[in-house]
């Protein structure tokens, strides 16, 4: 295992105590709204600091994008490397007891991601790849599935809930997917959606408006499990326009099609 991916490990360890031991007394937690629908609770800033100083301890001048506290650089400052956090992604599942959620860190370089882990705290599985390394679900390798027909594919998605200007078109292929795929899942934890991809538990995801921190582990798993990863125009701007078509192959264009069918002037790629 790559060395920074131990420490990314031992990282998403550390925040996964903290948030198991208070996912026994939910009711009680201190919950705030950053904007509709869009919750953060004392558990992801403490869940994030723990992140923060397993990873600053080991590398004190890679640079960090994280969703509670934002970008900061490293102590030396000016770093090529950048940690990219979610600490909890699926809050508003965790405020209500819905098991499903998870951490996600990712580790770019020069703007490449590099290595990720995403850890199921509920299920103790842990997704990890690197770069011409492959991906893995607690040590064994995985690999997107073989579905070559959307008719056939199992698809995850997540319905807009941050902004609302893109939810005509969504709903157009939301409800083309549903008439043409064989299932559509929303679970409400993009990070595991996308990990659930790289492992074949998924054919194929879509989503509008997501952060970085809520994909950037994901697309490498995927990418390193033989599937791919763009934006909604099949291009490589994804993780900043936040739009992302993630799948097997075959799936993946597939998806492109029904979405392109769907666009809208003001939907960016």
């Amino acid at each position: 295992m790559h060395p920074a991916l131990n420490i990314m490990v031992k990282a998403a360890r550390r925040a996964s105590q903290i948030i198991n031991r208070a996912s026994q007394d939910v009711e009680h937690l201190k919950v705030t709204a950053k904007r509709q629908s869009d919750f953060v609770t004392e558990v992801d800033k403490a869940a994030e600091a723990a992140i923060i100083e397993v990873l600053r301890e080991a590398y004190p001048d890679y640079g960090i994008l994280a969703e509670e506290s934002g970008s900061a650089d490293g102590v030396g400052s000016g770093s090529e490397y950048q940690w990219i956090i979610d600490p909890l992604d699926g809050t508003t599942n965790f405020i209500h007891g819905f098991p499903q959620y998870a951490v996600s860190i990712a580790l770019a370089h020069k703007g490449q991601l590099n290595q990720a882990v995403i850890y199921d705290t509920l299920r103790n599985e842990m997704f990890t790849a690197s770069k011409g390394g492959g991906a893995y679900l607690n040590e064994r390798r995985i690999r997107v599935s073989k579905c070559l027909k959307l008719e056939s594919a199992l698809l995850g998605t997540g319905f807009p809930f941050r902004v609302f200007d893109h939810i005509d078109p969504y709903l157009a292929t939301f409800k083309e997917f549903t008439q043409r795929s064989s299932g559509v899942r929303r679970a409400g934890s993009a990070a595991l959606d996308l990990a659930y991809v790289a492992c074949g538990r998924l054919d194929g995801f879509w989503e509008f408006g997501l952060m970085p921190w809520d994909a950037a582990a994901g697309c490498l798993l995927i990418t390193e499990a033989g599937g791919l990863v763009g934006d909604l125009a099949g291009g490589d701007t994804h993780l900043k326009t936040g739009n992302i078509i993630a799948g097997t192959p075959r799936i993946f264009s597939q998806i492109l099609q029904v979405i392109d069918n769907h666009r809208t002037p003001a939907l960016t790629a």
